[in-house]
């Protein structure tokens, strides 16, 4: 060593070494568990150091070389970038999955929102046709009643006549009225009355028919209708073997009397509707010294 003058002459000695400054911590990084990648990135240093690097700086330098040092590691490496790659591949397929769950959750709700619908149409439909029912029964005790009170024959008259093929024979004219009373004892419907043409007859013989007009009867309500049965030129043919005479009072012919009424109810609109057929038969005689005058039916008919 030798002694260097300044320009004042003053001397200073070089013999004692310089005191070098503090060695600051010193930190150990490793790389992961890829020991190609290891290799590559600590092969690349010329002397062919030790697979370890030594940082005298501060922990954000170091963490700045560490996270480079990583980053030039798997550049040289191409077998990292490729499970670098798989593991974004696989995080995307994950996705790609969860979307498809979320797409198939929304076929899944209708199908559920759908079942439900048809549930609770189901159950409205049977409540609805429970109730149906149950006003349909109870509608079937409140049958229509109906009574026939009377029969008035007018006149009665029976001449000899030619048919409308000019065969001759005896003609028959009766004209007679009937009346009923029609009540209707339901609570909650009303009813519509309709009835089949009201026969007359003589055996198995028709000699007079009469149509009762169709009507309309209100809860709990009740009328008396009459309607007219006549007949007019009707051929006997021998099958009344009963010639009109002066002797009128000693007239008597047996007749049968025959309707059949229908009540129909609707209950709930046209949803609801319920039915009533009354059949009547009746038994009536026919006396020549009582026309004009009402013949009593109340304890003389069938009611079915």
């Amino acid at each position: 060593m030798h002694a260097k003058t300044d320009s004042d002459g003053t001397s200073i000695d070089t013999s004692w070494p310089l005191r070098s400054p503090p060695r600051r911590p010193v930190y150990y990084v490793q790389s992961p568990s890829n020991h190609d990648v290891e290799k590559m990135s600590y092969g690349s240093s010329p002397s062919g150091s030790p697979p370890h690097h030594f940082y005298h700086c501060s922990p954000i330098h170091h963490s700045r070389e560490s996270s480079t040092s990583r980053f030039s590691a798997s550049l040289k490496n191409p077998k990292s970038l490729s499970v670098w790659k798989h593991i974004q591949i696989h995080h995307d397929d994950n996705d790609d999955d969860d979307d498809d769950d979320d797409n198939m959750g929304v076929p899944a709700a209708s199908a559920r929102n759908l079942r439900l619908y048809f549930c609770g149409f189901f159950i409205f439909v049977l409540l609805f046709t429970t109730f149906c029912l149950i006003l349909w029964g109870a509608s079937k005790s409140y049958k229509p009643q109906i009574i026939v009170k009377n029969m008035v024959f007018h006149n009665l008259n029976v001449q000899a006549g030619n048919d409308e093929t000019g065969v001759p024979t005896d003609m028959l004219s009766i004209n007679s009225t009937v009346k009923i009373h029609y009540r209707n004892p339901g609570t909650f419907f009303a009813v519509h009355v309709t009835c089949t043409p009201v026969e007359l007859h003589y055996y198995q013989l028709k000699i007079a028919s009469g149509q009762m007009k169709k009507f309309t009867e209100a809860r709990r309500r009740q009328r008396t209708v009459i309607t007219v049965v006549k007949g007019k030129q009707v051929a006997l043919y021998g099958g009344l073997p009963v010639l009109w005479n002066p002797k009128v009072e000693k007239l008597s012919i047996p007749l049968n009397l025959t309707l059949v009424v229908r009540s129909r109810a609707y209950i709930l609109g046209r949803l609801v509707k319920s039915t009533f057929y009354n059949r009547i038969r009746c038994h009536i005689t026919l006396h020549g010294n009582k026309l004009g005058t009402p013949h009593n039916l109340t304890n003389a008919c069938f009611y079915i």
